[in-house]
C-alpha cells in the first residue's frame, strides 16, 4: 500500500474515532433533551426534537473540531486565520441537514416517533450519510494537506494530483544554462 492511501487510511480511522466520541456525546445529549432519562415528568425538548438535535450536535461539532485539529489532522497546519472553524462549522451545519431531514422523514412521513425510531434516523443513518459528506469535505477545505516546496521541485506533478484544491501549478520548465558571465548561454 502507498503511502499516500497509507496516510488516508489513518485520517480514516482516527476521523471515526474522534466522531464516535463527538457522537456520543450528542446521542447522550439528544436523548436527554428530547426523550430524557426518567428524571421528570416531561423532557426539557419533548415537543422539540429538531431544536434537540441542533444543540446536542453544536456541542458534538465542538469535541469534534478539537479532536480533528489537534488529533486526526494534526499534520495539515491551518491556513486560515481562525484555524479553518469557519469552514468546520459552515460543513457541519450543511451536513446536519442530512440527519435532520432523515428524523423529518421518520417523524411526519412515517409517522414514527418513539426513541428508537428517532435514534435510528438520525443517530444511524443520517449520521453515516452525513459523515462520509463530511470527511470528504473536511479534508480537502478545512485540513488541507500542505504543499511543501522540495517536493513540488522535484515531483510537480505527483504533487498536483496529491494536493486538493491545488489547481493552478504547471510542471516547471528546465533551468536557463549560465556561461562563465553569468549571462544566459545562447
Amino acid at each position: 500500500m502507498g503511502t499516500r492511501w497509507h496516510r488516508v487510511l489513518t485520517e480514516a480511522y482516527r476521523f471515526l474515532a474522534v466522531g464516535g466520541l463527538a457522537t456520543l456525546v450528542a446521542f447522550v445529549i439528544f436523548n436527554g433533551l428530547v426523550h430524557g432519562y426518567g428524571a421528570g415528568p416531561r423532557p426539557l425538548l419533548g415537543g422539540h426534537p429538531y431544536l434537540g438535535y441542533v444543540l446536542a450536535n453544536t456541542v458534538g461539532m465542538a469535541v469534534s473540531y478539537r479532536g480533528s485539529r489537534s488529533w486526526v489532522f494534526k499534520d495539515r497546519p491551518p491556513r486560515s486565520a481562525d484555524g479553518g472553524r469557519m469552514a468546520f462549522i459552515a460543513i457541519n451545519a450543511a451536513t446536519m441537514l442530512i440527519p435532520i431531514a432523515c428524523l423529518w422523514v421518520s417523524r411526519n412521513a412515517l409517522g414514527l416517533v418513539d426513541p428508537v425510531s428517532d435514534n435510528l434516523a438520525a443517530n444511524v443513518i443520517g449520521l453515516f450519510l452525513g459523515l462520509v459528506a463530511r470527511f470528504y469535505l473536511f479534508r480537502t477545505y478545512v485540513f488541507q494537506r500542505p504543499v511543501h516546496l522540495p517536493e513540488l521541485v522535484h515531483h510537480p506533478l505527483q504533487v498536483l494530483e496529491l494536493s486538493e484544491g491545488v489547481t493552478d501549478l504547471v510542471e516547471p520548465t528546465a533551468p536557463a544554462t549560465r556561461g562563465r558571465s553569468g549571462s544566459p548561454a545562447a
